[in-house]
């Protein structure tokens, strides 16, 4: 690809005008973007759930979470799936002592009809020791007729409506790794139903731009449509990384520098904590000759999805593996 056209496929996306004005935060503080028109202020990078039981030690895990709230990211991300809830069940401990108000907790169930997702969202619950959760997201649209289950009778979009009414919940989205098609069929199942999300979560980072790109053809729905956007895996579970041709904080700068609310990462240790408090707080846009420049630099090593599993193979597809999750 020639310059000109990574610039045309960036301003596809409409990242100069789109990138939330809350960025002028103030010296050293983690910049808030607006979660979508949800009007919520969250922080530009956020907490991810899967990775903070890395640690053998759960205090440790504990004190990861609870420092990241400190120092100013208020986003964490979990999964009611996440390493057998263990994910969950430390997150709730590091939320006690007052932490639970300083956080906007996100989770995601894996429940297709009704009765099992209202389970899972019973059970994340317990798991958090906390009467709400800020944000439910339907985990793994990753199959075609993902969207017509949830949003069938019987399905896990009733639950979460009823649990949403109950107070349980505040806002509902969904996720998905595999097929930007499949989130864009979600969002057309959605609006048969009349119903909008307050979020979507998936993969924008430097590879996506060039294969089977979420970037190109899901972002701007969002943009349009004023819903969250909630970029993951911007250095693709660390495989991206593996190609040698991109640094961890170029990773994150790329994803940040999208309309994104915001871009979890994976923490399991204080060191990548700090790396991504610091790239946030001194985070300036990518001009359109450092974009391209990255895109560039991802070209070739990107267009067969070879770092971006999550498209390309079963291997981390949960789901997949385990139906029984989905009810």
């Amino acid at each position: 690809m020639k310059r000109r056209e990574f610039l045309k496929a960036i301003a596809v996306t409409g990242i100069a005008s789109s990138l939330d004005p809350v960025l002028n935060a103030a010296s050293g503080s983690v910049p808030r973007r607006t979660l979508g028109h949800t009007g919520e202020k969250v922080s530009m990078v956020g907490l991810g759930g899967y990775h903070i039981v890395n640690q053998k030690d759960e205090n440790e895990s504990i004190h990861i979470i609870r420092t990241a709230l400190d120092e100013g990211i208020n986003f964490l991300d979990n999964c009611w799936d996440y390493n057998g809830g263990q994910s969950e069940i430390r997150m709730g401990k590091a939320l006690r002592d007052g932490y639970r108000q300083k956080a906007f907790l996100m989770t995601k169930i894996d429940g297709r009809d009704a009765k099992t997702a209202a389970n899972q969202i019973d059970e994340s619950l317990r798991r958090f020791q906390t009467d709400h959760i800020d944000l439910l997201q339907f985990h793994e649209v990753i199959r075609r007729n993902d969207p017509e289950r949830i949003f069938a009778a019987g399905g896990g979009m009733e639950a979460a409506v009823k649990a949403k009414e109950a107070g349980k919940i505040r806002y509902i989205g969904f996720t998905g790794h595999k097929s930007p098609e499949i989130h864009r069929h979600m969002l057309e199942v959605a609006d048969q139903h009349k119903f909008l999300f307050a979020s979507v979560q998936m993969p924008l980072n430097v590879m996506d731009a060039h294969f089977d790109s979420f970037q190109k053809i899901v972002l701007p729905i969002l943009v349009k449509k004023n819903i969250g956007v909630l970029g993951m895996k911007p250095m693709g579970s660390g495989i991206i990384l593996k190609s040698k041709v991109v640094t961890p904080v170029e990773c994150l700068q790329y994803a940040m520098s999208l309309p994104t609310s915001v871009v979890i990462t994976g923490c399991d240790s204080m060191d990548v904590l700090q790396q991504a408090l610091k790239t946030a707080r001194e985070f300036k846009p990518l001009d359109d000759a450092q974009r391209a420049a990255l895109l560039a630099k991802t070209a070739e090593v990107a267009k067969k999805g070879e770092f971006e599993l999550y498209k390309t193979s079963t291997n981390f597809d949960g789901t997949t593996h385990n139906p029984q999750w989905l009810g």
